[in-house]
C-alpha cells in the first residue's frame, strides 16, 4: 500500500515537473511563447528533472512520515531544491550540448515546481490521511499489538483508518462486515487454536487482507518485531544458502564503488589529516575493534575525532556534545567524515557497503545478554551504511537505541536486495545535512 503511494506521488511530480516549466516559460516570454521555445528547454530540463527526482527520493521527499504534518517537509525541501539548483547549474553550463543556458527560466522554473510540490504534498497528506483511507483493526491485544497501533494512529498520512481491537468471543465475520475492515492485524497465535482458525477461514470471502504482527510490522514500519518473533520465524525466513550468489556479485561492487569513492573523496582525505595534525599534533587515524561476519573480530579504521586518550579507562558509549571530541573532530563527525577511511575497511573485505553498522566487543557481548536473537546480526558482512541508519538516523548510544536498530537490521537482513541496497546508498547522502 505505501508503495502504490509513493508511486503516485512520483507520477503528480513529474506531471507537475513539466507543468512547472510551461508556466516558467509563459510568465518569461509572456506573448512571446511559442512551442518552438518548449521545445528548445524539454529535452535538457526533462534530464535535469529525472536526476532532481532521485535527490527527491536522497532528501524523503517521498518518504509518507515526512508529509505528515510534524514532519520536516520545510527543511527537507529547502535542503533539496538548494541542491537541485545546484545540480541544474553545473549541467547547463558545464555541458552547453543543448544551446541554452538559462538563468532566469531556470530560477522562474525552480520556484514554481517548488511551490507546486508542496502544495501536491500537503493535498496528498489530506487525500490519504482523511479521505482514502484503509480500515485497520487488530485481532488480539499484546503490548506490541498496542504499540503497532498507536504509531500507525500518529502517522496519518500512511492511509490507514484504526478501528480499534475486534472481540474474539464474538463473530468475527460480523465485526469485519460492521466495521467495514479492509486489513485484519492478528497478534494471537491462530495455529493453536483451532475455533479462532476456522473463524478466519470463514473469512476468506469477505476479501480481507490477513496480516500476522510481524508481517504488519515488516511492510508498515520497515523493521521486525524481535521481542514477538521466534525460532521458527527465523527458520523460515532466514535461508542464507539461498543469497549465495547475491553475496559474491555484492563483494564486486563493492570493491568498484570502494575504488570510485576513494578516488572521489581523496581530496578530503587530505584536508582532513592536515586539519587533524594542526590541531593537537596527534596522530591522524584511529583504529577500534569491530565486531564482524560469523564473530570474527577485526579492526575498523577512522579520521581522529577524539582526543588521544579518550578511552584510557575502557570503552563507553557515545553520547550527545561528548567532550572528548576535538575541535576538528566535531566538524569531521557533524559531516560524517571520520568514517571516510572505513572505504579502506570495504576494500579489504571486513565490511561492505550497506549492512548493520559493526559494534564493538564490549556492547555485543552486553547486548547479546539483553536483546532476544542480537547475535544473528553477525550472519552476514557489516556494513559502511545501513538501513537503521536511514531510518533511525543518530547514533545507538544506549540498550533501547540498540534494540530499536536491531529491528531495522533484521529487516535488512530478510529483505537484503540491490534494489534496497541503492536505496540505501542513495539515503545515505542525507547524513551529510543531519547534526548529532
Amino acid at each position: 500500500m505505501q508503495k502504490l503511494r509513493q508511486i503516485f506521488l512520483l507520477i503528480g511530480d513529474i506531471i507537475l515537473s513539466f507543468l512547472a516549466l510551461l508556466l516558467a516559460l509563459n510568465i518569461r516570454y509572456k506573448g512571446g511563447f511559442s512551442y518552438d521555445i518548449f521545445k528548445a528547454h524539454l529535452l535538457p530540463f526533462a534530464i535535469v528533472y529525472f536526476v532532481w527526482i532521485i535527490f527527491f527520493y536522497i532528501f524523503g521527499l517521498y518518504d509518507l512520515k515526512t508529509i505528515g504534518p510534524k514532519g520536516e517537509l520545510i527543511q527537507r525541501m529547502a535542503q533539496c531544491f538548494s541542491v537541485c539548483l545546484v545540480v541544474a547549474l553545473t549541467f547547463f553550463y558545464l555541458i552547453p550540448f543543448f544551446g541554452i543556458t538559462p538563468k532566469t527560466n531556470l530560477l522562474l522554473d525552480i520556484i514554481i515546481f517548488a511551490i507546486l510540490i508542496f502544495a501536491w504534498r500537503k493535498l496528498f497528506y489530506i487525500l490519504f490521511s482523511a479521505v482514502y483511507r484503509i480500515n485497520v483493526a487488530f485481532l488480539g491485544k499484546t503490548h506490541l499489538s498496542a504499540s503497532l497501533l498507536n504509531e500507525i494512529k500518529n502517522q496519518p498520512q500512511l492511509g490507514y483508518k484504526i478501528v480499534g481491537f475486534l472481540n474474539n468471543q464474538r463473530n468475527l465475520a460480523n465485526q469485519i462486515k460492521k466495521f467495514k475492515i479492509n486489513t485484519l492485524v492478528i497478534s494471537n497465535d491462530f495455529h493453536q487454536n483451532s475455533q479462532l482458525a476456522n473463524q478466519l477461514y470463514q473469512c476468506l470471502a469477505l476479501k480481507v487482507n490477513f496480516l500476522s504482527l510481524d508481517r504488519a510490522y515488516e511492510e508498515i514500519l520497515g523493521k521486525i518485531p524481535i521481542d514477538f518473533v521466534d525460532q521458527a520465524w527465523f527458520l523460515k525466513n532466514l535461508s542464507e544458502s539461498e543469497k549465495s550468489a547475491f553475496d559474491k556479485i555484492k563483494r564486486l561492487i563493492d570493491i568498484i564503488v570502494g575504488l570510485v569513492l576513494l578516488v572521489v573523496t581523496s581530496p578530503i582525505w587530505l584536508i582532513a589529516a592536515l586539519a587533524i595534525k594542526l590541531d593537537d599534533k596527534g596522530p591522524i587515524f584511529y583504529k577500534q575493534e569491530r565486531v564482524g561476519k560469523d564473530r570474527k573480530n577485526f579492526f575498523i579504521w577512522k579520521f581522529r575525532s577524539m582526543k588521544v586518550d579518550a578511552e584510557k579507562n575502557g570503552a563507553v558509549w557515545a553520547i550527545k556534545n561528548d567532550p572528548r571530541v576535538t575541535a576538528v573532530g566535531r566538524v569531521l563527525k557533524k559531516f560524517h567524515v571520520d568514517e571516510f577511511p572505513q572505504i579502506i575497511n570495504v576494500l579489504k573485505g571486513d565490511i561492505s557497503l550497506t549492512g548493520p553498522r559493526p559494534e564493538r566487543p564490549e556492547f555485543v557481548k552486553q547486548l547479546e545478554l539483553e536483546i532476544p536473537h542480537y547475535h544473528l546480526r553477525h550472519i552476514i558482512k557489516p556494513g559502511f551504511t545501513g538501513w537503521a541508519q536511514t531510518r533511525f538516523i543518530q547514533y545507538a548510544r544506549s540498550k533501547q537505541e540498540s534494540h530499536e536498530k536491531f529491528q531495522y537490521d533484521l529487516y535488512y537482513i530478510k529483505n537484503r536486495s540491490f534494489l534496497l541496497d541503492l536505496g540505501i546508498l542513495l539515503k545515505t547522502f542525507l547524513l551529510f545535512f543531519k547534526t548529532e
